[in-house]
């Protein structure tokens, strides 16, 4: 049985766009460049500031910005990788790298689980009550009485 039918069935809607205030899906995250060569923060500003949908800031230093983002629009793998692309020098020390890796992965995660359909859990016996109500040959039993009773 489709996925789909099964959320038929059981009687879900399944709205796509419709997110939890709550999901987490407005990100703010760091961004560190290497002090070589100077003034690249500033440079990696303008090219994040054209993209829609991307706010930028000044860090705590000046080899920092801070990007706001929705996560279903961008990822901050997404965002290291243009800027790494365009020739930006981001930081790469282990502690930095770690916690980049980190942020990659949950925000994958968050983004897969956000894009997947829910789960039917407490309602999947409703779905195989239908399906068997709506299958063709239903529950008859065309074989005469006497002969069910048959001894």
């Amino acid at each position: 049985m489709r996925r789909e039918t099964a959320y038929k069935l059981a009687g879900r809607k399944h709205d796509n766009g419709a997110h939890h205030a709550a999901s987490g899906v407005a990100k703010t995250r760091e961004i560190r460049f290497k002090d070589f060569p100077p003034g690249q923060a500033a440079q990696a500003w303008r090219s994040l500031a054209a993209l829609r949908g991307v706010q930028v800031e000044a860090g705590r230093d000046e080899l920092t910005l801070v990007v706001h983002y929705n996560v279903l629009d961008f990822t901050l793998q997404l965002l290291d990788e243009a800027l790494v692309n365009a020739g930006f020098h981001l930081d790469r020390s282990l502690l930095i790298r770690l916690h980049r890796a980190l942020i990659y992965y949950v925000e994958d995660t968050q983004v897969h689980n956000l894009r997947s359909p829910e789960r039917l859990i407490k309602q999947s016996h409703e779905v195989y009550i239908q399906a068997y109500a709506h299958h063709p040959h239903g529950d008859r039993d065309d074989t005469p009485p006497e002969l069910r009773e048959f001894k």
